[in-house]
């Protein structure tokens, strides 16, 4: 089935992959510990010598699955799931940077990776935060202890688009690790490996689980990164192929000490989810493409940031990135006068809630909520005002949608 396209391999990925009395679906694992048979058995696995399962914080045969589900995804060496996003971005920075390193990152980041990059700072991480839409800008922060690169595919919530490929270019040139956060495009629009990237991310609470009722993460190695340039690798983990040594220490040090562990009725979920992603992305891409033709032509809207408007300017680099599908995000200032809170509680289709990716609509006051803590100055720097709306847009019929922001918008 390798031929086959992105929807028939993820449906019909885990029967394919695990025949268990023929179950359709790769079935529920439960228990804390493995047992076996001969202790030299379990030395091995424990030594990473055999293949094997010891103890459930570093997986199960359900969070294998995902695992393997997701990789094919993103045509990677390797993947491992966690319990969050958030505790996927942990385990990279924390298993691979050490004090006295320097990281270049977006400045275009969702508000929790960047108090996560703060925290790293307080840890003797350096850190130089660039606009990423400019190569340049990456190029121009290089310094002799720089060690990796940080971006996002689409920016939340201003939807800025990095300029991927050309940063992959100059990581790969300077055997830098790159890692890409490709929650808001999701694999479907486009895997991270056609970046470049050493380490792909992804929040599985997002679009590829879609339902808004399961909370995960996931780390993809692509193979093009050789772990053999990277100094901090431990040196029990230099065995056989150099290109799955990072993950394999982000599984020994990130996964197994820092507890970031994935349940099996969680990756279970998540699995189901997956199935449908595609079909849901093509719908959300269609609603949220037509939401903001209509939202920019609305006189209490200042401006509306997506990429699939010719207004955005990132547009063109999106198109040659991901085709004529530009994700489920929108960004949309309203006028000063607009009280925002009141245009808010008009609606009656979309809901106010702080997620996204999901099959419903959810919309919030950015400045007001998940960006509340970074303040004023740094809230003006990343271009959110309090006027910012951010909107991700569902998979309801799209009439419903239009009616109901025309609604909101209708009185002041």
């Amino acid at each position: 089935m390798s031929d086959s396209g992105f929807t028939t391999q993820t449906v019909h990925f885990g029967h394919r992959s695990d025949t268990t009395h023929g179950a359709v679906h790769a079935p529920i694992h439960p228990s804390t510990e493995y047992t076996y048979h001969d202790a030299h058995e379990l030395a091995a696995v424990f030594q990473n010598r055999k293949k094997g399962y010891t103890y459930a914080r570093t997986g199960t045969p359900t969070t294998a699955a995902l695992e393997a589900q997701v990789n094919a995804m993103e045509g990677g060496n390797g993947t491992l799931a966690f319990a969050t996003g958030m505790a996927a971005l942990n385990a990279i920075f924390f298993a691979l940077l050490r004090q006295g390193d320097h990281l270049i990152a977006s400045k275009y980041i969702f508000g929790n990776t960047n108090s996560l990059l703060m925290t790293l700072e307080n840890f003797g991480v350096e850190l130089t935060l660039v606009d990423a839409t400019d190569a340049a800008q990456v190029a121009a922060a290089l310094r002799p202890n720089t060690r990796m690169v940080f971006v996002e595919t689409i920016a939340n919530p201003g939807t800025q688009v990095a300029d991927l490929k050309a940063i992959g270019d100059f990581c790969q040139a300077h055997r830098l690790v790159y890692v890409v956060d490709s929650t808001l495009s999701s694999p479907y629009l486009r895997p991270g490996r056609d970046f470049g990237a050493s380490l792909v991310v992804n929040s599985l609470s997002k679009h590829i689980g879609g339902h808004g009722n399961a909370l995960g993460g996931a780390i993809t190695q692509t193979g093009l990164y050789d772990w053999s340039d990277f100094p901090h690798i431990y040196e029990q983990y230099r065995k056989d192929d150099a290109h799955t040594w990072g993950l394999l220490q982000i599984k020994k040090k990130g996964l197994r000490d820092m507890g970031g562990t994935l349940s099996s009725d969680i990756a279970h979920r998540l699995a189901a989810g997956a199935e449908t992603l595609a079909l849901r992305m093509d719908r959300i891409c269609g609603n949220a493409l037509a939401l903001a033709k209509f939202l920019e032509t609305q006189p209490q809207v200042v401006r509306v940031q997506y990429p699939g408007l010719a207004s955005h300017p990132q547009h063109q680099r999106a198109t040659d990135f991901f085709g004529t599908r530009y994700g489920g995000l929108l960004g949309v200032v309203l006028q000063p006068e607009v009280d925002v809170f009141a245009c808010l509680n008009r609606l009656r289709v979309a809901a106010l809630a702080t997620h996204l990716g999901d099959n419903r609509t959810l919309i919030l006051p950015a400045a007001h909520t998940i960006y509340f803590e970074m303040g004023p100055e740094r809230r003006a720097q990343m271009g959110i005002p309090d006027g910012f709306l951010r909107i991700s847009v569902g998979i309801e019929d799209e009439i419903d949608l239009l009616q109901d922001f025309a609604n909101a918008l209708a009185s002041r």
